[in-house]
């Protein structure tokens, strides 16, 4: 299904996409292996040291994960517009900055959902107790929010600039300084205090500025940004919009997702005690498999964006069906390695022996989810590359809301067998869905078979070209990309009121009652 709608044939090239994608993922994945494992240390660690504390962090991380989720997705909207301009620094510093600006509004506000958290608590009915132990560790997360919306606005410049080993270097410091801090300070080791519950939020806070700094260090170090400031500066309201548009909708996409996820672990807790346990482990495998199609999906869009601006569609949909099969090969053998492991896996989540077979009669529902999951993801990404992220939304939103919808009377009809296979419809719909606006969006058409504004580099001077029959990676001498053979131009004009500059049959441009450096009006654009 997916091969039909978004092309077909590979090769060669197919096999380097497939190669420059799994490059380019590994260290991102490693990265997020390492963060869920550093949050199972905090998890150890509160179980250990107090059960009110526990349930207290549960209930803030509740809402903490989400928010993170959101910004992160708001600001892999960056990452289309950085990859094409990677090698023109007056062009990419701007939008650098706008990312940043981004990311301030979307931390903020995910910052300030954090620090509800006593409120919602109160609204919802969580048990005193808990409201208690919580003290000021949702305020320590809540800080922590913007320096992780400044490290995914940096962590997508970079993975557009093909930097991903220093996402991982970054991501690696800060989780190792999480996991350090959290023995020390929540363990208490020797005479040092427990600090509990503050203890970990203290880590955890450290943790995202650590990596904030590591990240914005590494950002100074690229060639393309090298001696230049990172400060924002004065927002440009229009950038910051244009990047926002792709990638606010990505955030609406996280919401839904966590909210119908949400809804589907109620179904399941009404069927019984021990379902919502199968059904609650179930789902941890399903996210913690899943961070590879998420890696994954990630390191294509550069090329999805790249590929989206030279305007090559078969090369668009041999990236995009390289980073599919990949996902697919991928999450596929993980989830198939659990199910033939399930001995030994299902041992580390409970001990439960009534629970303990439930677990594995669910597991090729788990496979079935995740690697139907990670083909919509993937996919989604692809829509990344090519700026069309309000498709992916609302796909998403009629696939879960109608899942929403039924969740409840079909897992009391069927139980969790019923409810795990209408989620792998849904996530089949997505993907069909998702293929089919890949397909539309990705169908573009070259530069040669319509007007054009390449920009001169050298020199003051803007010509529209007509009657080109040029591909888009050539163009005149002295226009916006070189290589370009002058005589495929019949005729250039300079697009400037104040200026009459012609050129026939690819002579090359003449000013006839122009001034040179009067035609500014289009530089910088296309």
């Amino acid at each position: 299904m997916i091969e039909t709608v978004i092309g077909e044939g590979s090769g060669r090239n197919g096999r380097r996409a497939w190669a420059g994608i799994a490059v380019a993922a590994l260290p991102l994945y490693l990265t997020m292996i390492a963060a869920s494992a550093g949050a199972l240390v905090d998890t150890a660690l509160l179980g250990n040291h107090a059960t009110a504390a526990l349930a207290a962090f549960a209930v803030t991380v509740a809402v903490f994960s989400p928010a993170t989720a959101t910004v992160a997705g708001a600001l892999r909207g960056v990452m289309p517009f950085v990859a094409p301009r990677k090698d023109d620094p007056d062009r990419l510093l701007p939008l650098v900055h706008s990312g940043m600006w981004l990311a301030v509004i979307v931390g903020g506000l995910g910052a300030a959902a954090v620090a509800a958290v006593p409120l919602i608590g109160r609204v919802t009915g969580v048990p005193r107790p808990t409201l208690d132990a919580l003290g000021i560790f949702p305020y320590l997360l809540a800080a922590s929010v913007p320096a992780i919306a400044v490290t995914s606005a940096a962590t997508s410049v970079l993975v557009a600039l093909g930097r991903s080993t220093s996402v991982m270097r970054a991501g690696l410091l800060g989780t190792g300084a999480s996991a350090t801090l959290s023995v020390v300070l929540v363990g208490g080791p020797g005479p040092l205090p427990s600090l509990g519950l503050i203890g970990a939020g203290i880590a955890m806070l450290a943790s995202s500025l650590i990596t904030a700094v590591a990240n914005q260090l590494a950002l100074h170090r690229c060639t393309a940004l090298s001696g230049r400031s990172l400060r924002p500066g004065r927002p440009d309201l229009r950038q910051v919009w244009k990047v926002g548009a792709v990638g606010i909708p990505l955030a609406g996409t996280v919401l839904v997702k966590f909210a119908v996820l949400g809804v589907l672990t109620f179904a399941a807790a009404r069927i019984g005690t021990a379902s919502a346990a199968v059904h609650s482990v179930g789902i941890s495998l399903v996210n913690l498999i899943f961070t590879a199609a998420v890696a994954i999906g990630q390191a294509t869009i550069p090329l999805i964006s790249e590929y989206a601006e030279e305007r090559d569609t078969a090369r668009i949909r041999r990236g995009i069906r390289a980073g599919t099969w990949l996902a697919l090969a991928v999450v596929g053998s993980i989830g198939t390695a659990v199910i033939v492991c399930s001995a030994w896996v299902v041992p580390l989540f409970t001990s439960d022996p009534e629970v303990r077979p439930q677990i594995t009669e669910l597991l090729p529902w788990v496979l079935a989810v995740v690697v139907t999951d990670a083909a919509q993801a993937v996919v989604g990404f692809g829509l990344i590359g090519l700026k069309r992220t309000v498709p992916s939304f609302v796909t998403t939103a009629v696939c879960y809301g109608v899942l929403a919808a039924v969740a409840a009377p079909l897992a009391t009809a069927g139980g969790l067998t019923a409810l795990w296979a209408a989620l792998a419809l849904a996530n089949s719909l997505q993907t069909a869905g998702k293929a089919y606006a890949f397909h539309r969006h990705s169908r573009l058409r070259r530069h040669g078979t319509e007007r054009i504004r390449p920009t001169i580099r050298e020199g003051d001077h803007s010509l529209m070209i007509t009657n080109s029959s040029a591909p888009p990676d050539t163009t005149l001498p002295g226009l916006a990309r070189p290589g370009q053979n002058p005589m495929s131009l019949v005729r250039f004009r300079c697009h400037t009121a104040r200026c009459d500059t012609t050129g026939v049959d690819g002579a090359g441009p003449s000013a006839r009652g122009g001034t040179p450096g009067a035609c500014r009006r289009w530089r910088g654009r296309r």
